[in-house]
């Protein structure tokens, strides 16, 4: 895991966000981050965690705001890390910062429940 902050997680890019996030069928949690965020690559092991345990309700992805920078601004994504979650081509939860495993469970429960 050393060297890979975002390690199982498929990326999302500014071109395919549309067909990937908001067309999609299920729920779609976006992690906005950078390669220089500590906060992100704490709370990507977590992600990583909640995909493998329900990813069969909500569908994890990723985003580099630095490879990616037009998703973020249309969105506002000012800092990071940002969790959004998508929901019929809508934002339906903005958790803003890093969380530990049970805060995020809590804030992702009316999804993976």
């Amino acid at each position: 895991m050393e060297g890979t902050p975002v390690a199982n997680l498929p990326a999302v890019t500014d071109a395919d966000f549309e067909t990937t996030v908001l067309k999609s069928d299920k729920p779609v949690l976006v992690d906005f981050w950078a390669e220089w965020c500590g906060p992100c690559r704490q709370v990507s092991p977590i992600l990583d965690e909640l995909a493998n345990e329900h990813g069969d309700k909500i569908t994890f992805v990723k985003m580099n705001v630095d490879e990616n920078p037009v998703v973020p601004s249309s969105y506002r994504v000012n800092g990071i890390p940002t969790i959004n979650v998508y929901q019929g081509g809508e934002v339906v939860k903005s958790i803003v910062g890093a969380r530990p495993k049970a805060a995020l469970l809590r804030e992702l429960e009316e999804f993976i429940a």
